[in-house]
């Protein structure tokens, strides 16, 4: 802790790397309310410019991989959570994470931090590292190399998370949900230790004040040991659906596994992979050490159950903070609008179209805000659903991310395979795609009034292509735009009017 002799503010400063994921989005408000003061690291700050307590942190533009931005973001502080990874990336995303976490802790030990927390994965007991899935032996090397930094580092080490938005939870959701007979891999019989979100949480703020002399690995998991299919099982019941008929077989491996995943869920492939991965072990505690520092609640770690049904009722009160999509996805572009009218970055394609509406600005901003998700795209949905597929089939994203809340968006949130780039409330919304495309793309649409004071509902398509490939790609397109833009802009200002007239 930094004293207030030198001026600056007491209290612990912790430095959140990952705030603009799912855990990092969780984590920043509980060590607000614990007292700490809180430092943002992140690529885009604009991404958490919408968050609750946006105006209660401080954020820093930077990247785990830049050894100056990274420096500039660890001067001063006390506590840095390392809550990134490269998952997704490629076949190199090994690599990627083997330099982050060494470059990490070689900054965290120059700025003289006190301590490091990293969420990293539970291993199986007796399981050779070389037989781990990729996706777990990285995790499990980049805690090694920050316990090596020569800063006092607490590994936390966990199964699954169950929280709603989690990737975990969304998976069993759906699966079960949608699939009252399944035939399944085999991995559905491994035994396993969930773990709340909530007591995740509890111990990663509670790992901040862990004394100086703990560098180690922590298992965390909650009060049950159960087989996935349990787990199904037990979501069946707290939803309210008949016992689910599960037949598992031995054939699906992990890549089947993955893509069986990926159709039946909004969670794609490259995300399901190595989740599925994962679990081909028994993944439980051999220790509950982290208890002598952080004490288990009055009441006991959260079960299965009953996190199982804490997620439900934040999914059905439209009260899910994060989501698994909260954080970017991995080669997806990240350049802003060129808002230059001369632009010179080369072509930029448009597809302009704009109406006068017979309903006042707010009812016609509330249907903007509220569209894609369940509400659809407002215009031949096969045509969207078909690229919504072929997304998928490219390794995308998909159509079928949804949305975090159905009434309200911030900045960085993700709208199926979309992204909000930008949100002025009442009068913009401009989203990034994040689909498989030869280019960059956006879609803009805008509230506004005309010189007689009418409503004037503007939208704009725009695409910058990349090479042959690109131009190609808009001219073979560009003869369903009538349909596709046109129905939007059509529909949308009709929605507007009647939601008026209603």
């Amino acid at each position: 802790m930094r004293s207030e002799d030198d001026g600056t503010p007491s209290g612990t400063l912790c430095l959140v790397t990952g705030a603009s994921g799912y855990i990092g989005g969780r984590l920043v408000p509980e060590l607000l309310d614990a007292g700490h003061r809180v430092r943002c690291l992140a690529r885009s700050p604009e991404k958490l410019r919408d968050h609750p307590w946006a105006d209660r942190v401080e954020v820093v533009r930077g990247d785990v991989t830049d050894a100056q931005s990274l420096g500039e973001a660890l001067r001063g502080v006390d506590v840095a959570y390392y809550l990134v990874h490269a998952l997704g990336t490629g076949a190199s995303f090994e690599d990627t994470d083997r330099r982050a976490a060494r470059l990490f802790g070689e900054q965290a030990r120059a700025a003289a931090v006190g301590r490091l927390v990293y969420l990293g994965g539970l291993t199986p007991a007796g399981v050779d590292e070389r037989r781990l899935s990729p996706h777990l032996r990285s995790r499990t090397e980049v805690g090694r190399i920050l316990l090596g930094s020569g800063v006092p580092t607490a590994v936390l080490r966990a199964a699954v998370i169950i929280g709603s938005g989690s990737a975990s939870y969304e998976i069993l959701r759906y699966l079960t949900e949608r699939l009252p007979l399944m035939v399944t891999p085999s991995w559905v019989g491994t035994r396993i230790q969930p773990v709340a979100v909530r007591d995740a949480l509890r111990y990663l703020v509670g790992s901040a004040q862990l004394p100086p002399d703990v560098n180690r690995a922590f298992d965390i998991g909650g009060p049950d040991v159960l087989t996935y299919r349990d787990m199904m099982q037990a979501y069946a019941a707290v939803a309210g659906l008949p016992r689910r008929l599960i037949l598992p077989v031995p054939v699906l491996t992990p890549g089947l596994s993955g893509l069986w995943i990926g159709l039946v869920t909004p969670v794609p492939g490259g995300i399901a992979r190595p989740l599925a991965e994962s679990l081909r072990h028994e993944v439980v505690c051999r220790e509950h050490d982290i208890a002598r520092y952080v004490p288990d609640p009055p009441a006991g770690l959260i079960g299965v159950e009953e996190a199982l049904r804490l997620a439900q009722q934040r999914v059905r009160d439209a009260q899910v903070a994060t989501r698994w999509s909260s954080a970017a996805v991995p080669g997806a572009p990240s350049d802003s609008l060129p808002t230059d009218p001369d632009w010179a970055g080369g072509s930029l394609y448009t597809d302009c179209r704009e109406a006068a509406v017979d309903a006042p600005p707010e009812r016609l901003w509330r249907v903007i805000e509220g569209i894609g998700g369940e509400h659809g795209w407002y215009s031949f949905p096969l045509a969207w659903a078909a690229r919504g597929w072929l997304d998928r089939l490219a390794g995308g994203v998909g159509l079928r991310r949804g949305r975090r809340d159905a009434h309200r968006l911030r900045v960085g949130d993700s709208l199926d395979f979309w992204r909000v780039e930008e949100i002025e409330p009442g009068r913009l919304l401009r989203l990034r795609a994040e689909m498989r495309l030869p280019g960059l793309a956006w879609l803009e649409m805008s509230v506004d009034r005309d010189p007689d004071g009418r409503t004037r509902y503007r939208q704009r398509a725009l695409f910058h292509p990349r090479g042959l490939l690109g131009h190609a790609y808009w001219w073979s397109v560009s003869p369903f735009h009538a349909v596709v833009f046109g129905g939007m802009a059509k529909n949308i200002t009709q929605a507007a009017t009647a939601a008026r007239s209603a």
